[in-house]
């Protein structure tokens, strides 16, 4: 009895990810991991936590401060993070004939897919075969790019590297300037951006979209769920959106000197990444105001529910949205492609919402309590970041102090885990008394 009622989903994939980051802390800190031999505590939880949490902040340089055995250790916990502890775990016990019990059940498809739809196994053998094709097609498409400038042996393990950090939405580069040697490759920059979207999709998208897209070639009747259309629309929209208004913020900015193909490049790569990539092609410091609080915006949604990335999610932007334009129309219900979205689903939303806003404001306090110096723009821009799970920054990351590090750790792992994960883990596991008190009315507005 007592193990059932610590038992719960939330609880569990908490736990797994806080293990996860514990452990490649520990494999950080020996020497072999470091050029130098040596790192502290703080740098190694924040390097860990930035890699299983696939956020991409880096206090060390990748390239220059980690061996090659430490660069694979990061690349195994990007690849677990972005995939989920519970994933990996899934996937021994399938592999070792073990059966599954009922609360592994329960906590792997609620990390995937809604409750009851498909079989475990299949599933876990799709997620890992469709991982592994895409993460091999982007290491081919990058490698003879990265020949040019490495020999083989290096040319491949950046591939690697890179095309798992893309798929996981990452953003850990093995280049100290990250992608920005690379601006003007359109192989480059278009596999790099077709990887972080499907990472960033979620599986159940994908393989519904694709599904579908067979479905069309071969003349029949195709369905999409209203979680892959809600997805899908709010993705392309803001991809678009967001690509129209950072090109013509920066077409005279930070796109200064850029050829005609490469500011459409630049542009459309940097409002991609936002969404819990991390990559970058250009340098952030040379953005206007206006582009900089556009990319904290794409970093606060981020990518969608299922998927390797963070953030708040398409599909709750999508529900919030739907609600608001229910009101402004007068409609007492919530609706969208002509499903009526439920009343526990738009608390959900409202909740993921309001609990994200929150912790971001309070992170942001105290990091300017322990460090005033810092700037208003970069230490919102490294928080959203943070939360996020994008690895994007202004800069500061290397000058943040152990208590603020401490802050942006704790960020990365609610981001990824999120917010209403953590308030389950945290919560009660059962409720006592049912009862209500009086209605009473109050001014809102």
């Amino acid at each position: 009895m007592r193990k059932e009622r610590w038992f719960q989903p939330s609880r569990v994939l908490a736990l797994s990810f806080a293990l996860a980051i514990l452990a490649g802390t520990v494999f950080l800190l020996l020497p072999f991991s470091t050029r130098s031999g040596h790192i502290s505590a703080i740098d190694a939880l924040f390097t860990s936590t930035s890699a299983v949490c696939v956020t991409g902040l880096i206090v060390k340089d990748t390239a220059a401060d980690f061996t090659p055995a430490g660069q694979v250790i990061i690349l195994i916990l990007l690849q677990m993070g972005g995939l989920g502890i519970m994933t990996f775990s899934t996937l021994i016990l399938l592999a070792s004939g073990k059966p599954l019990s009922i609360q592994d059940r329960i906590i792997f498809q609620n990390g995937f897919m809604p409750e009851g739809k498909g079989y475990l196994k299949p599933l876990v053998k799709r997620i890992f075969i469709f991982t592994a094709l895409i993460e091999s097609a982007g290491c081919l498409a990058l490698l003879p790019r990265f020949l040019k400038n490495e020999n083989f042996p290096q040319a491949l393990f950046s591939s690697i590297f890179h095309a798992v950090s893309a798929f996981c939405n990452a953003g850990f580069s093995t280049f100290s300037n990250n992608l920005m040697s690379y601006r003007s490759d359109p192989v480059v920059n278009l596999t790099v951006i077709l990887l972080i979207v499907l990472g960033g999709l979620g599986f159940l998208v994908i393989r519904e979209t694709g599904g579908a897209i067979l479905n069309v070639v071969r003349n029949k009747k195709t369905h999409l769920s209203l979680q892959s259309k809600l997805v899908l629309s709010v993705s392309g929209w803001l991809i678009g959106t967001s690509f129209i208004i950072l090109l013509a913020l920066e077409y005279t900015g930070a796109f200064h000197g850029f050829a005609p193909a490469e500011k459409i490049l630049a542009a459309l790569f940097q409002v991609v990444t936002p969404r819990t990539a991390g990559f970058n092609t250009i340098n952030l410091t040379t953005l206007g105001s206006a582009s900089v609080y556009l990319l904290i915006f794409l970093m606060f949604i981020g990518a969608s529910p299922g998927s390797t990335g963070g953030g708040v999610k398409t599909s709750t932007i999508g529900v919030i949205l739907a609600f608001l334009r229910s009101k402004i129309s007068g409609r007492e219900t919530v609706s969208v492609f002509y499903r009526k979205i439920p009343l526990e689903v738009l608390i959900k939303a409202f909740t993921v919402f309001c609990l994200a806003v929150a912790m971001i404001f309070v992170a942001v306090f105290v990091i300017f309590v322990s460090q005033p110096s810092l700037g208003m723009k970069e230490v919102l821009f490294e928080v959203f970041s943070g939360f996020g799970t994008v690895g994007l920054s202004l800069g500061i990351t290397p000058q943040l102090n152990p208590v603020s590090k401490f802050i942006v750790i704790l960020v990365m792992y609610v981001g990824r885990i999120g917010p209403v994960t953590l308030l389950a883990v945290m919560s009660r596991s059962r409720t006592f008394g049912r009862f209500e008190y009086v209605e009473e009315d109050v001014m809102i507005g």
